[in-house]
């Protein structure tokens, strides 16, 4: 196998990690927004830790990008 064929395989099993990430984000606000329907008057209260889910979710995505660049640029 040729190297470069190689390191577009590797690139491509690294960036599955971003589909992951997509499912993350979606189920969390998902939750979020069905939390906030059933109990309204605690919505305020749970959207700062909604955020932090978001944001470490979405920071696993960019680590699985950022690898598969490393791969593909190396």
């Amino acid at each position: 196998m040729e190297v470069e064929a190689a390191k577009m395989i590797g690139a491509g099993l690294a960036a599955i990690g971003l589909a992951g990430a997509g499912v993350g984000i979606g189920i969390i606000f998902g939750n979020y927004v069905s939390a906030g329907i059933r109990n309204p008057s605690a919505a305020p209260k749970m959207f700062g830790n909604a955020l932090l889910g978001f944001a470490l979710t979405e920071a696993t995505g960019l680590f699985s990008l950022l690898i598969a660049l490393i791969i593909l640029f190396s």
